[in-house]
């Protein structure tokens, strides 16, 4: 089939994160921005395959664009996989290159094929074989002692030779030896002007970068090096900084007010109790909306506290407004 489909706009995205960018959290995001590329959190191949794709895969329309990210080694399970995400509607589906943790490294994906650009290059290819979208790929700068500029710029000219024309660099290494996963994503120093190097080296490959990024506002200025830029933390733990991408990275319109965000979170917890979905899938992403706003600890608390109960419903989250906005009273 070939990598032929059209490529979401990769100027700003939100990174894969597991057991967080859950369908919930997407949905919430949305209201936040229209046009971020929004990503899964990691699926493996195996399990798109053999498990309740529904659970797995399933997504609101309001969520494109959106990725899937893979993980797993196998070209042809990687391909089963691919073709059963796209045909489910997904944008572009990403293979995992970068996460660092011991069930991936017992598994033989993620971080660990930085070592062996063959293989993801194989695995690269059979994916665009199976799916008319793009099939894109996120990594390290290194791993352990494979860390020099020659090796990463190695990798990535195997696999762009293989098809992938678009990489995600989280600017950090990665210890598989010696660190934990969590360590992983702050012990090893950022170096941003790696990622830079990569880009002028392969001016006609889309390069994105992610890593540390804490000020959506000042990550623009990276713009001038790379292609575009992933957020993780800071959209998850602070979402509100979301509201201003739209306008600053895709030249929209004017801001979401946090009403108008507060509207679409009870239009969601309504759909979720009609459907029976308990609330507490939905809350524990909000928890940030009204960070460093006043009343933001009441609203935490409120739907910390209440969130799990059965009967949870809007009026909880209703409730827990009062203290930010009066106007939802």
């Amino acid at each position: 089939m070939g990598n032929a489909g059209h490529a979401p706009d990769p100027r700003f995205s939100v990174a894969p994160m597991m057991d967080w960018t859950d369908t919930w959290c997407r949905r919430f995001h949305r209201l936040l921005t229209r046009r971020a590329l929004l990503y899964t959190e990691m699926v493996h191949a195996n399990a798109v395959i053999h498990g309740d794709r529904d659970r797995l895969l399933g997504f609101s329309p309001v969520e494109h664009p959106i990725a899937l990210q893979l993980g797993g080694s196998d070209p042809a399970t990687l391909a089963q996989a691919a073709r059963i995400a796209a045909d489910r509607g997904y944008d572009e589906i990403n293979l995992n290159v970068g996460c660092p943790s011991d069930r991936v490294q017992s598994g033989a994906f993620g971080a660990c094929l930085m070592a062996q650009p063959g293989l993801v290059a194989e695995c690269v290819a059979a994916m665009q074989q199976s799916v008319d979208v793009p099939v894109t790929v996120k990594h390290r700068i290194g791993i352990d002692d494979q860390d020099s500029e020659a090796d990463l710029h190695a990798f990535v000219e195997r696999v762009a030779t293989a098809g992938c024309r678009h990489f995600v660099v989280h600017a950090r290494k990665a210890w598989l030896q010696g660190l934990s996963p969590k360590d992983n994503r702050d012990v090893p120093p950022l170096d941003y002007q790696r990622v830079y190097r990569l880009k002028a080296e392969f001016p006609d490959l889309t390069i994105v970068l992610n890593g540390g990024l804490d000020d959506v506002g000042a990550a623009r200025a990276h713009l001038e090096h790379v292609d575009g830029v992933m957020f993780g933390r800071l959209a998850y733990h602070q979402p509100w900084s979301l509201s201003v991408v739209d306008r600053l990275y895709f030249g929209g319109g004017d801001d979401p007010t946090r009403e108008e965000v507060l509207d679409g979170i009870l239009t969601i917890a309504e759909g979720m109790h009609r459907d029976g979905v308990p609330l507490a899938r939905l809350t524990r992403h909000v928890l940030g909306l009204f960070h460093g706003a006043p009343g933001a600890r009441q609203w935490r608390r409120i739907l910390t506290e209440g969130a799990h109960h059965p009967d949870a419903g809007p009026a909880l989250i209703e409730r827990a407004a009062q203290a930010c906005l009066p106007r939802a009273a």
